[in-house]
């Protein structure tokens, strides 16, 4: 069975909400992120499966497939990376590979887990996340948390309900002040 791994860049208050520019400290000029870089690559070399929502999807097919300065390996990633968009109106991906993926959601998140494969990684996608976790199909949660606070903004766990049994799997802090908090479903 494959994983299904949530990202998300996150402020200390747990704001995931990409609005303004927010990434504080870690995205200042000459800041040096070749340590979150090699993380982020790591990261891109277990998944083989990019699971996201429309608007995010829609967002990121108009940015990265133009971007020819990328020293990251995002770009070459998520050009080539089997991405899944869960729409209801989207027919034309117009980004291959790309599924969509329409009907239930938990049935077509399980089928898609239960298929050979490595990793499933989504991020992003504030909607599908939160849905994605309400039908209890999140396997590991990757916060690379910001120095920042923001005190508004769409949260991770904004509508949780319940008690929730995370177990620490990693904690890693990087030279620009993010750290990176893996925490494994119970």
């Amino acid at each position: 069975m494959r994983d299904l791994i949530v990202t998300e860049n996150i402020t200390l208050d747990g704001v995931i909400d990409a609005e303004g520019d927010w990434f504080g400290p870690a995205g200042e000029a000459g800041a040096d992120q070749t340590d979150v870089e090699a993380a982020l690559r790591a990261q891109l070399a277990a998944a083989d499966a990019f699971l996201v929502g429309r608007v995010t999807f829609e967002d990121m097919r108009a940015y990265w497939p133009q971007r020819t300065d990328d020293t990251t390996g995002v770009s070459r990633y998520l050009n080539s990376v089997s991405k899944y968009v869960v729409s209801g109106t989207l027919d034309d991906p117009g980004w291959e590979p790309t599924t969509v993926l329409r009907g239930d959601l938990g049935d077509a998140v399980r089928e898609l887990k239960s298929a050979p494969g490595t990793d499933i990684v989504t991020t992003g996608s504030i909607t599908l996340v939160h849905a994605l976790i309400a039908a209890g199909l999140v396997d590991e949660y990757r916060l690379f948390v910001h120095p920042v606070v923001l005190g508004r903004g769409r949260r991770l766990f904004a509508d949780a309900t319940g008690v929730r049994s995370l177990h620490l799997a990693e904690t890693r802090p990087f030279s620009s002040g993010v750290v990176l908090l893996r925490y494994r479903t119970a």
